[in-house]
């Protein structure tokens, strides 16, 4: 078997694996399980006579657990990043009047993102004056549109005076 096959039936049995065991934990039945762990450590506390031993069973248990669960919860969530980014990739580059720039927004650095930020943030403003929110589709078109009311507003003022 390649080594590449080897890889990738590896990470499929893994990915398997942490997909089951996320939602397992995530289950109403996990959580009754840790609170009845939890329940039972402590009653138990006066017949250990609270012990270092004692404290120490769940101290080690939850770190144990814990640092486990880090690595599964960001993974899965590694996982639901990427599927959410592909879906709203799909849904912008199928729209025709959508802005294509938006497609690869997660690979920006955090100032393109800032700067991206600021000309979203306009668009905003400048759609929050129209009566229509389905007037413009992108921030050019926004401004050409503003810039264009403001002239027909600046002619009209004009003739009357």
């Amino acid at each position: 078997m390649k080594e590449e096959e080897r890889t990738h039936i590896n990470q499929s049995v893994f990915e398997r694996i942490a997909l089951k065991v996320t939602h397992a934990t995530g289950s109403t039945p996990a959580f009754l399980t840790a609170v009845a762990v939890v329940f039972i450590w402590l009653i138990t506390g006066p017949i250990f006579n609270y012990s270092n031993t004692w404290q120490l069973v769940i101290n080690t248990g939850t770190t144990i657990v814990t640092f486990l669960m880090v690595f599964l919860i960001q993974k899965s969530q590694n996982k639901d990043a990427i599927a959410i980014q592909l879906k709203l990739n799909e849904l912008v580059a199928a729209h025709k009047l959508a802005s294509n720039r938006l497609v690869s927004v997660e690979e920006m650095t955090e100032e393109e993102l800032k700067t991206l930020q600021k000309y979203y943030s306009k668009l905003a403003s400048l759609s929050s004056k129209e009566e229509n929110l389905q007037v413009s589709h992108s921030i050019e078109e926004a401004e050409e549109l503003h810039n264009n009311k403001k002239e027909s507003e600046l002619k009209i003022k004009n003739e009357k005076e």
